[in-house]
């Protein structure tokens, strides 16, 4: 049987020396059919508040139900007001809900107004 061995050294190809850098960290990345949106101006609560408020006015409604409905059935339950507080408990539990369902409806809005 014979065997081929090469010389310690010799690589079985040219060797290639790439001096090209293949990535620039300093710059992003191009990618094809993408244009990065410009960058949102900087709001504070305030102006983020009434934003989204705008866009889905049924969130911070439900927020305020399931607020009040809290407090009152708390303040029922301390002056021994039992049925009261209650049926305020589960307006809240209510409450609670619709603002779960207003939240799902507004991203599932959001998610199908961009296409």
């Amino acid at each position: 049987m014979a065997t081929t061995t090469t010389p310690v050294g010799q690589d079985q190809g040219p060797k290639q020396t790439s001096s090209a850098v293949l990535f620039d960290l300093s710059n992003p990345p191009v990618i094809e059919g993408f244009s990065p949106a410009s960058r949102m101006k900087d709001e504070g609560f305030k102006e983020k508040f009434i934003r989204k408020t705008k866009e889905n006015p049924f969130v911070p409604l439900g927020c305020l139900g399931t607020t009040g409905a809290l407090t009152y059935g708390l303040i029922a339950f301390k002056q021994g007001k039992t049925r009261q507080s209650q049926l305020l408990m589960r307006a809240r539990i209510f409450a609670q809900g619709f603002t779960v369902v207003a939240i799902i409806v507004g991203v599932a809005a959001t998610a199908l107004k961009h296409k």
